[in-house]
């Protein structure tokens, strides 16, 4: 509790003392491959120096399940210092859940099934333009709470690196 107490301080003080510098988006295009729990592509769209739209397809598989997820999010971005910043949004998400077949704990076949998944999602992140090259890595968090399946809030399972090229 007391973590959480300290992360939502420091992103708070963050957010009205960085209002007078804008972190700049210097490309109105940029697009490469997010890893983590769910791995899919990326792609940004540049509205202003300090706001973007960003488009996830993400795919999340293992032995029991998979999921597919198309994911819309409205980011702002703050300076950190020198090529770095970092950005929060909201957004939401739309997708498919599926079940693999499996034999239960008492040697009982469970059927596969499927779902669809309707979520809002959000974003924390922190991102570095590397100098003279287009490309921005970035690391993230992006919880999101799911309506449909489970009716779930995930925190800290939806953790990406991601790598993406600028034009």
């Amino acid at each position: 509790m007391k973590k959480t107490y300290w992360l939502v301080t420091f992103i708070i003080f963050l957010c009205c003392f960085s209002q007078v510098a804008k972190a700049q988006l210097t490309n109105t295009h940029a697009i490469g491959v997010r890893f983590g729990a769910a791995q899919g592509i990326s792609y940004r769209y540049t509205l202003a120096e300090d706001r973007a739209l960003t488009g996830l397809l993400s795919v999340q598989s293992n032995h029991a399940s998979r999921r597919f997820r198309v994911v819309g999010l409205y980011e702002f971005y703050k300076p950190l210092g020198g090529d770095f910043s970092w950005y929060y949004g909201f957004g939401g998400s739309v997708g498919s859940y599926k079940s693999k077949a499996y034999t239960s704990k008492d040697g009982s076949q469970v059927a596969p099934y499927s779902e669809a998944l309707v979520s809002l999602d959000g974003i924390l992140g922190i991102s570095y333009d590397v100098p003279d090259v287009p490309l921005v890595i970035s690391l993230d968090v992006k919880p999101y709470l799911d309506f449909i399946q489970s009716s779930t809030i995930k925190l800290i399972d939806p953790i990406g690196f991601t790598v993406r090229y600028k034009f």
